[in-house]
């Protein structure tokens, strides 16, 4: 009870976390994180402080390449796969990844990972 435990693979699901992180940082200046148990699965969220992604490119931002603002210079625009990757890697472990715009402003993501089956 009150153990939040999962089956993961701890780099990449490091690497989806480092991506969510380093972006909201990038496009704004800090990132709160909490985490949330339920009954099977456990949701990290990451809200960031920056301009949020216009609702109609949220299912666009996740595509490899994509970048949603203009700029070609890597220190603030990347290579528009951090999304991807993130992505990628949660999924891989039965998990989901949504971004929703946050009513204050900024940006949330959220992970949804399934609980670990103690004893099983």
């Amino acid at each position: 009870p009150g153990r939040a435990l999962a089956d993961i693979r701890p780099v990449a699901f490091r690497r989806a976390l480092d991506n969510l992180v380093d972006n909201g940082v990038r496009y704004g200046s800090r990132v709160c994180i909490d985490l949330r148990i339920e009954a099977t699965s456990l949701v990290i969220g990451l809200d960031d402080d920056g301009p949020g992604i216009p609702a109609e490119e949220v299912v666009r931002a996740f595509e490899p390449f994509t970048r949603l603002e203009g700029s070609r210079n890597r220190n603030t625009g990347g290579t528009g796969l951090g999304l991807t990757i993130a992505k990628r890697a949660v999924e891989a472990e039965g998990g989901t990844l949504d971004l929703t715009n946050r009513p204050e402003g900024g940006l949330r993501a959220k992970i949804r990972m399934p609980r670990a089956r103690i004893g099983s």
